[in-house]
Parts: C-alpha cells; sequence; structure tokens
C-alpha cells in the first residue's frame, strides 16, 4: 500500500489535484449519461462502476 494517499494528509490538495479531480469526476459523469442514453440498464452501470472500484481497491490493497 505505499502508493496510497490519505487525502487528509495533503490537505489543503494542490490545483493540479483538484484539477485532475474535477476531470475525472466529469469524465465519468459523462460516460454515465452516454450509457444511459444508450439504453444501458441502470443496475449494469453501477456494476460496472461498482467492479472497477473494487478491482482498483484490490491494486492498492496488494501493491
Amino acid at each position: 500500500m505505499g502508493k496510497v494517499t490519505r487525502l487528509y494528509h495533503t490537505l489543503p490538495m494542490s490545483q493540479d489535484i483538484n484539477k485532475a479531480l474535477t476531470e475525472l469526476d466529469s469524465a465519468i459523469a459523462k460516460a454515465i449519461e452516454a450509457a444511459k442514453a444508450a439504453g444501458l440498464p441502470q443496475g449494469l452501470i453501477v456494476a460496472e462502476l461498482h467492479g472497477h472500484a473494487h478491482a482498483q481497491t484490490h491494486n492498492m490493497v496488494t501493491a
């Protein structure tokens, strides 16, 4: 877990981190809207996001 950063240790966050977080949030929101527009069931969208979150958590814990 050497690459995990606890955000409260880095507060206030740099503008680079804030910009990257804002861009990530925007990209996720756009992808969700596109998936909904394409007719994907909401449960499938949630499952996909949950799967990615689980995989990233696993990577952080085992790194």
